[in-house]
């Protein structure tokens, strides 16, 4: 009942042929949707990102949005909200992480994390990589890739830095700093 409710309350007001459930808390994937005129559903993951690691960046991205899709598609399974004949339903996954200086960087742990993550950006460059994956739960049939972009940084203040952490949203974002931000986005040389 739990997973209806969490489906139910997340609908956008557009129509299409088939079925979109995002597989992601993420404020940003749902904009994109939302900007692009889709209907969606939010079903989240449960899994230990943690857990999951690879020695390539570009692997990690994809090993944690598969096992999200392999962790919703159950869950929904479980529930009982996958029928064989259905309306077409794609399932989306995603993952990013954050590459500098060489260290890979996931969701901060802490506050003193994402501080050190962010001043290590300033004046400097970080590498933003992401994957997604679409999972077509009526075939089962399942398509993926990541990307990879080049972010350049001016100098970060200490004022800033401290004013995006005591706001909170560093502990949700992968390399602990949202580029669109308000407060940052001025110090976002290039992309």
């Amino acid at each position: 009942m739990e997973l209806e409710k969490e489906i139910e309350g997340k609908m956008t007001s557009c129509n299409s042929s088939f079925k979109i459930i995002l597989g992601s808390s993420s404020l940003a994937r749902r904009q994109i949707l939302n900007e692009m005129g889709y209907e969606f559903t939010v079903v989240t993951a449960d899994i230990d990102e943690k857990s999951i690691r690879k020695d390539k960046p570009e692997e990690l991205v994809m090993a944690l949005a598969e096992a999200k899709a392999n962790a919703i598609i159950e869950r929904l399974r479980i529930e009982g909200h996958v029928e064989e004949d259905a309306q077409a339903t794609l399932l989306i996954t995603a993952d990013t992480v954050v590459v500098s200086n060489g260290m890979v960087r996931e969701k901060p742990n802490s506050k003193e994390e994402a501080r050190e993550f962010i001043k290590g950006y300033s004046g400097g460059h970080a590498a933003v990589i992401g994957s997604v994956v679409v999972s077509n739960l009526t075939t089962g049939i399942r398509k993926g890739a990541w990307e990879k972009a080049e972010v350049y940084f001016h100098e970060i203040p200490d004022e800033i830095i401290d004013s995006v952490i005591d706001e909170g949203s560093t502990l949700h974002v992968a390399g602990g700093l949202t580029l669109e931000h308000p407060l940052t986005s001025p110090f976002v040389e290039a992309v």
